[in-house]
């Protein structure tokens, strides 16, 4: 997931290593909460795990160039489901920087933009969770419509948060306004798909409960508030 490199440059790079950053702090903020109420080792191994799922999803799961960014299958919500937010939060900011290291190095100059638009819809769902989702109710028993408010408004995020950049970087010239919207319209399909995704990945994981390990899953998965 990058905005695609020369769209955002010179001088105007310092507001995405200040959006970086401050999304950095709040994640930042979600960890320690983290740590303290379900300790240091469940969230290293959560963040482990949603790295390599991060990871996995960014350079295996189908992904192609549309317009001023990539259509990515990138399951945010999903992962907010399984883990939580903080481990969540750092298996993105970790899966992202692990493929620009290691597979696009050109994107590193835009990986506080590119963390930005990953990490605040992230978070935006986690204020949407609490309003939408009773404290009675574990996420293995989410509904649909429940799944789709959580994965809409992490690609809504998404979507806004490229456009804002491609916008802020390239102006609003016909050709930069017609990339957005050939990018937003193609990430239309992920919306579709990502809510049946975390409802199966939510049925898996009822059909496990009592043999997950306690700690390598956010302790609302199967259990509530």
């Amino acid at each position: 997931m990058h905005i695609e490199p020369g769209i955002v440059t010179g001088a105007k790079l310092v507001l995405s290593y200040a959006t970086g950053i401050a999304a950095g702090g709040v994640a930042l903020k979600l960890a320690a909460e983290t740590v303290r109420e379900q300790g240091i080792g469940s969230f290293a191994a959560r963040t482990l795990a949603t790295t390599i799922l991060v990871f996995t999803f960014f350079e295996i799961l189908p992904h192609f160039p549309v317009g001023v960014s990539e259509v990515h299958f990138i399951l945010g919500s999903t992962l907010f489901l399984l883990f939580g937010a903080a481990p969540a939060a750092f298996g993105l900011a970790f899966g992202l920087l692990l493929q620009g290291v290691l597979f696009e190095p050109a994107d590193l100059p835009q990986y506080g933009m590119n963390v930005t638009t990953l990490l605040v819809p992230l978070f935006a769902i986690q204020a949407i969770a609490t309003r939408i989702i009773p404290r009675n109710t574990a996420y293995v028993d989410l509904k649909y419509r429940q799944a789709l408010a959580l994965s809409t408004t992490y690609q809504a995020g998404v979507i806004a948060w490229v456009a804002f950049w491609a916008l802020y970087g390239s102006g609003f010239a016909m050709s930069n306004l017609a990339s957005i919207a050939t990018f937003a319209a193609s990430y239309a399909l992920v919306i579709v798909i990502e809510p049946l995704a975390d409802l199966a990945v939510l049925a898996l994981a009822k059909s496990l409960r009592g043999v997950t390990a306690p700690g390598l899953v956010t302790p609302r998965l199967h259990n509530a508030a």
